[in-house]
Order: C-alpha cells, then structure tokens, then sequence
C-alpha cells in the first residue's frame, strides 16, 4: 500500500509531493483530518511537524473534515471542500469521504507547522539528484 503525500510549505507557498509506502503508510492509518504528525512518518527530517489538511480517495473523492469516520456519504452541500456552487444559494447533493485515513485514500494533503533546520526546498533538491 502507498499514499501520494503532498506537503505544503506555507512559508514558501510551494508543494512538494511524495510517495510512502511500506510500515510509515501502515502508521498513517487511523489517523484523521486536523491531526499533527512528526516528520519522520513521511520520511522527513524528525524536527518538522505536519498537519493532515484533507486528500482524496481511489475514486477522486475528497476527504472532508467535518464527516466522522471513514465512510463515503451523500450529503448535501452548499460550498466548501466538495463542491464549488456557480450561483449563490444553489445547494447539491455529492459524495465525499469522512475524515479517518483508510487503505482506500490516496492522496493525503499536509502543510508545514514546524521548521526544521534543512529548508523543504534543500531536502527535496537532494532527493531528486
């Protein structure tokens, strides 16, 4: 199992992506939308700290913060994470994800909460050479 990890750096307004996979994807499961982690669990320096923001699932649905637990539901809505409303006061019915981390997610967003002393941007250049 793997998880496309997007890390933002609120800082720098730049995203960085990467792939986790093995015992650090096992350890993301169960966590949940809002939850802060150590840097080590997305092979990251130990002195940075992330905080899960959202992602998406195997379908492309979107993980949203306010539904409890791992279920898909049909709710209905009128803007925020799941839906874009074109005219004010247009509400719709649409799927999204509860906000626990499962095997069916893929994509887990995460932004930057504690600097370590490696910039993202130094880390993430010496990865790719």
């Amino acid at each position: 199992m793997e998880f496309k990890v997007v890390i933002s750096d609120p800082s720098t307004g730049r995203a960085y992506q990467k792939v986790i996979s093995g015992a650090n994807a096992n350890k993301l499961i169960g966590k949940e939308v809002g939850d802060s982690i150590n840097g080590t669990l997305v092979e990251l320096p130990p002195d940075y700290e992330l905080v899960i923001t959202g992602g998406s699932d195997k379908d492309g649905f979107p993980i949203r913060p306010d539904i409890p637990g791992p279920v898909r539901k049909r709710i209905l809505l009128s803007g925020g994470v799941g839906y874009r409303p074109r005219e004010r006061g247009i509400r719709k019915k649409k799927m999204v994800r509860g906000r626990v981390i499962t095997r069916d997610i893929v994509q887990i967003n995460m932004k930057v909460v504690k600097h370590g002393k490696v910039p993202l941007e130094e880390y993430f250049k010496s990865q790719q050479e």
